[in-house]
């Protein structure tokens, strides 16, 4: 045999020798990966024997717990407590958050660090969280949730009576509609809310992108819901939630949550750990809790269209909330889409005027690609997005009503104006129509018959269920067989089969130990790695297929069984009526207080001083540039601290003063504009320097161009100002004396006197 023979090949070596490493390595992760499943299993036992189980971060205080209310509830009102190193401004406004309860435990909102709550305390903003229990109390609805959080925030409106304005609120997901409709029935309470990720259109939707909305229409309807809680006896099991959000995207659910901590488990056990002990704590909703967010929201899709009712009668219109509204929304969520996040403004409302006749600002933003729960606990989000709320939420509570999307742009060392953000991004509110809502996609009105008829079969099923099954069911489920379904539901069951109870808990442990010990990974280049990560990614490609096929096979279904003419014509739904069947209905006497407040304004266009004007002046030229700024509202801000005039007015007071100037130039901008001179004080340099207060705002955000500066130069006339020393930026605004104002004042109050006369 020659030497070349007797010889093993190059390759043949480095593909054992990459074999046997690989081997090592893969059988060390499959140790260490039984062993965190270990951990969970062990993690999720004591988790759940929590009296209250969360996931926050930070500590917190009770303040009031709803189970003592007239009518209780599993909710609690909590002061979160700053961690060591942050201060709180008690004189600020507090924030409030509120936890979804769909299907998971409380804590989402304060997560990790950089979180809604961490961006709040941050801020220097005094926070509050309302949580809730695993188990609802016996009786307990939907109305009375919203009750009691009506209560606490009389309470946090209590303790902190001092503070300059009103709590702003956030809503996430579930708890985003439940907000929604509270603040519609108790606006007084609120100052700005925010509704992240919260589905209140339930139908809206693009074809081939949101299957989750089909699934009650695919299914018969809420008849399941009841029966999913009568063999919990009387209880919904959250998991069942759970379940569906899971059902969205098997190829994760199935391969690669799990993969991911395998290939990566020396550095991942940690970050999976955490975020299990969020997604296997499931919590109960009552019953009728449940039937009711089913049948009056995600199937008859009834609160955009003012269509739900309290006990009382009152029918809940989102057209009644007077505090500005923050819809934060993704492309990338499969749950809530932005079509149902926004819907309800298409629902609600003909146009822009519409909104602003209601005295609404509104305001949303749009993420490119993160998914739900990225909404709520990503870094990156919570860095940016709600960073950028939580300091400018006086700005937002300033915006005259209307629509707007908020823009953000980093913020640099050339950016115009950069002394005067506290955040890393520069926040724009551009204008908007409902176009702009349009455009995202959405039903047309075969559509709009298809979900209409699918809510009118129903509760046809319902009905049907509720006489020949449901008594039957009640009788025979115990509570004890409701308890063993509930430990063996195939969300729980994984959590509770593999921990230290289990009798190979403790061989897992200790071999995971010795391995530690004795870790050998492969190297990064291993050939064995790349054929691991191709069949993972062909493992993926084979469960996104079946969702894709599954998903479109529901759309067809759905579309073709309710899209049948002799179907909709049973359930008494017109097939060629093309008449949008959510639309909010319209007051008679909305249209008689618009016309009464029109009125009002335009009789007080000749009133006012020397403030007013500076803000008509304002107003008029920023209504003809893209949109508010928050480096304006920061001038603004700075303005109101150095003005004696604009300082003794509270914040509301100041924002109804801005509104009045707003809606004046609305309703007659001509007149409005024409009325400055006779309602300027005549000293000239008084004139000049609120002139000059102006152009500092307007120049905060950047060089005055085109029509603004053409408007901007009207302004300089009427306030006699020299415009040829008109500057891109003024350093500070000018020092006005308590003299000037007195003077201001006394001419004030004699143009009024004489228009009394």
């Amino acid at each position: 045999m020659s030497s070349i023979e007797s010889k093993a090949s190059p390759l043949s070596v480095m593909s054992s020798n990459s074999a046997w490493e690989y081997l090592v390595d893969a059988t060390q992760r499959s140790m260490l990966f039984w062993d965190v499943m270990r951990q969970r299993g062990e993690q999720y036992r004591e988790h759940m024997a929590q009296t209250v189980p969360h996931v926050l971060h930070y500590e917190v205080e009770l303040v009031m717990d709803g189970r003592t209310l007239p009518r209780p509830v599993n909710y609690g009102l909590t002061r979160v407590v700053p961690p060591k190193g942050v201060k709180v401004d008690l004189t600020r406004r507090p924030f409030v958050i509120i936890d979804p309860r769909a299907g998971h435990g409380p804590g989402i909102g304060g997560f990790k660090a950089d979180s809604e709550i961490g961006v709040a305390l941050k801020a220097g903003h005094p926070c509050y969280f309302v949580g809730f229990g695993p188990d609802p109390m016996p009786g307990q609805t939907i109305e009375d949730i919203v009750r009691a959080e009506a209560i606490f925030i009389e309470k946090v409106l209590e303790l902190h009576s001092d503070a300059d304005a009103k709590p702003c609120v956030i809503g996430n997901c579930q708890a985003g509609w439940a907000l929604m409709m509270l603040t519609a029935t108790r606006p007084e309470l609120f100052g700005p809310i925010i509704v992240a990720g919260s589905p209140l259109s339930y139908w809206a939707g693009v074809r081939g992108k949101n299957p989750m909305r089909y699934s009650g229409g695919v299914l018969g309807g809420s008849w399941l819901t009841a029966l999913t809680s009568d063999i919990g006896a009387g209880k919904f099991d959250g998991a069942w939630l759970v379940q569906n959000f899971e059902n969205l995207n098997p190829a994760n659910t199935l391969w690669t949550k799990q993969y991911n901590l395998y290939s990566k488990i020396d550095t991942e056990a940690p970050r999976y750990l955490d975020f299990e002990r969020y997604w296997g704590g499931h919590v109960m909703l009552n019953g009728e809790e449940m039937q009711a967010i089913v049948d009056e929201l995600f199937v008859g899709n009834k609160l955009a269209a003012g269509m739900v009712r309290g006990s009382d009668g009152t029918t809940i219109d989102l057209r009644n909330i007077r505090s500005p509204i923050v819809v934060f929304c993704s492309k990338g969520d499969n749950i809530t889409p932005p079509q149902e996040a926004l819907g309800w403004i298409l629902d609600c409302y003909d146009d822009v005027d519409d909104i602003r006749t209601h005295g609404q600002t509104i305001v949303y933003t749009l993420h490119e690609s993160i998914g739900h729960l990225g909404i709520f606990v990503s870094g990156d989000v919570a860095r940016k997005q709600y960073s950028e709320f939580s300091n400018n939420i006086d700005f937002i509570d300033l915006l005259p009503p209307g629509l707007y999307e908020a823009k953000f742009e980093p913020k640099t060392a050339d950016t115009v104006g950069a002394d005067l953000l506290s955040g890393q991004w520069v926040m724009h509110c551009e204008f908007r129509t409902l176009d702009d809502i349009r455009a995202l996609g959405g039903n047309n009105a075969a559509d709009e018959r298809r979900f209409a008829a699918a809510a009118k079969l129903s509760d046809v099923n319902l009905a049907l269920y509720r006489t020949f099954v449901q008594p039957f069911l009640r009788a025979a489920v115990t509570p004890e067989a409701a308890e063993w379904m509930k430990r063996m539901h195939p969300l729980r069951l994984p959590y509770e089969i593999l921990s230290d109870s289990h009798p190979f808990a403790a061989p897992i442990e200790s071999m995971a130990a010795w391995v530690r010990q004795n870790r050998t990974p492969a190297a990064a280049d291993n050939p064995y790695l790349a054929l691991q990560e191709n069949a993972s990614r062909l493992i993926i490609a084979a469960l996104d297929g079946w969702r894709d096929l599954r998903d479109n096979l529901a759309e067809w279904t759905f579309l073709s069984i309710y899209g049948l003419p002799a179907l909709q014509a049973a359930l008494g739904i017109d097939p060629a009526d093309t008449r949008p069947f959510r639309k909010a209905g319209r007051d008679p006497m909305h249209r008689e207080l618009v016309e009464a407040r029109v009125a009002d304004l335009k009789s007080r266009i000749q009133t006012g001083g020397l403030l007013e004007c500076a803000v008509r002046g304002l107003l008029y030229v920023g209504m003809a540039r893209g949109g508010p700024d928050a480096r304006a509202f920061e001038a603004i801000r700075r303005m109101r601290q150095d003005y004696p005039t604009a300082s003794e007015l509270t914040l509301a007071d100041f924002k109804a003063m801005v509104r009045d100037q707003y809606f004046m130039l609305l309703i007659d901008r001509e007149a409005a504009i024409a009325a400055i001179p006779a309602l300027l004080p005549p000293d000239a340099d008084l004139r000049r320097k609120a002139f000059t207060a102006i152009q500092k705002v307007l120049s905060a955000a950047g060089e005055v161009t085109g029509e603004a500066a053409a408007r901007l130069a009207r302004i300089a006339q009427l306030f006699e100002a020299d415009t040829g020393r008109l500057l891109p930026k003024v350093i500070a605004p000018p020092a006005v004396s308590s003299i000037d104002i007195a003077k201001d004042r006394k001419l004030t109050a004699a143009r009024r006197l004489n228009s009394q006369r």
